[in-house]
């Protein structure tokens, strides 16, 4: 098992990066959230990695950090997501977006992956959603959101604050209609009434 390469950038073409380590190309697939945060070619990059060994092919999957890599070994364990669908999603949605997704039950975020239908969506939040706090700390996944969904994110975090587990507020703020300019205020306001 490779649990990281290190070295430096030789190439990045579409879905892959060339890590050239101890005189060795070594060819990773990447999601595209790594292609858009890799330094420039020619500069160390060390590679978190996932290592698929199938009858007629060796692959080697990546990322920046450990986070993402758990995040897509839980993805590939879903049943009809294999390596490369869980890569389709990870280049479609971050992690923190997939996390409040399975949370509130939003298929349809995880489904924007191309290669995952609605079906497959479905049995991801239901098969994800006992799972996504044991990659992240419920109290740290409350604290990545922010990142990722603003006004909900706050509003998740307050309806946490009184007592209200994660779950329960995500899916409460995720009914709210919403508009584009909603304030986390207004936001806490309307998830309070589906409570």
């Amino acid at each position: 098992m490779i649990s990281y390469v290190k070295g430096t950038l030789a190439d990045v073409a579409g879905d892959r990066v060339v890590v050239e380590s101890g005189g060795f190309g070594i060819n990773i697939l990447v999601p595209a959230s790594v292609i858009n945060a890799l330094p420039e070619k020619g500069s160390e990059v060390k590679i978190h990695t996932y290592m698929n060994v199938r009858e007629d092919a060796i692959t080697l999957f990546g990322f920046l950090n450990l986070d993402d890599l758990e995040i897509f070994k839980l993805l590939i364990n879903v049943n009809g997501i294999g390596p490369k669908g869980a890569l389709s999603v990870l280049s479609s949605i971050t992690p923190d977006e997939l996390r409040l997704a399975v949370l509130t039950g939003d298929t349809a975020k995880i489904a924007t992956a191309q290669g995952i239908g609605k079906k497959t969506a479905e049995r991801a939040v239901l098969e994800l959603k006992d799972k996504v706090s044991t990659v992240v700390p419920a109290s740290s996944v409350a604290n990545d959101i922010p990142a990722a969904a603003g006004a909900s994110a706050e509003a998740i975090q307050a309806l946490m604050s009184l007592g209200i587990s994660e779950r329960d507020a995500a899916l409460a703020v995720s009914a709210v209609e919403r508009k584009e300019d909603i304030t986390s205020e207004e936001l806490i306001k309307e998830a309070l009434k589906n409570i």
